[in-house]
């Protein structure tokens, strides 16, 4: 006959406690900032489309279908806090165009974008103020 094995004389050992998926943050502008630069770099006078928008944030490596949503409701609030003026269509779809501003109001906008995009509206921004 075979000796028994003691029983349980062994626990398994204690699992690690699972640890939450870390998010790194995304180097560059933030996404209300990119849709600024978006709107200030359009040249049609009636505003640029959402799709538009989506196509140049594609082009600055922003991965448009994950944040998608994301950037519906940065438009949505931006058109609230009177940053953008929407001149077609309701909620998030239609056309934007930055909103009139004074001077200083400007000045503040310009000053709030980061610097990779800032020559590119700066640019935008200072053909918009001489021919307005």
């Amino acid at each position: 006959s075979r000796p028994r094995a003691p029983a349980m004389a062994e626990e398994a050992p204690a699992k690690a406690p699972k640890k939450k998926a870390v998010r790194s943050k995304t180097d560059g502008p933030s996404l209300p900032k990119l849709i600024v630069a978006a709107v200030a770099e359009s040249k049609e006078r009636k505003g640029i489309s959402l799709a538009a928008i989506k196509k140049v944030l594609a082009t600055k490596k922003v991965d448009v279908a994950k944040s998608n949503k994301r950037i519906n409701t940065a438009v949505t609030k931006m058109v609230t806090n009177g940053v953008l003026t929407q001149t077609k269509g309701t909620g998030a779809s239609g056309s934007f165009k930055l909103a009139k501003k004074d001077a200083s109001e400007r000045c503040i906008i310009l000053l709030s974008v980061s610097c990779s995009v800032f020559p590119v509206f700066l640019e935008a921004m200072r053909q918009r103020l001489l021919f307005h």
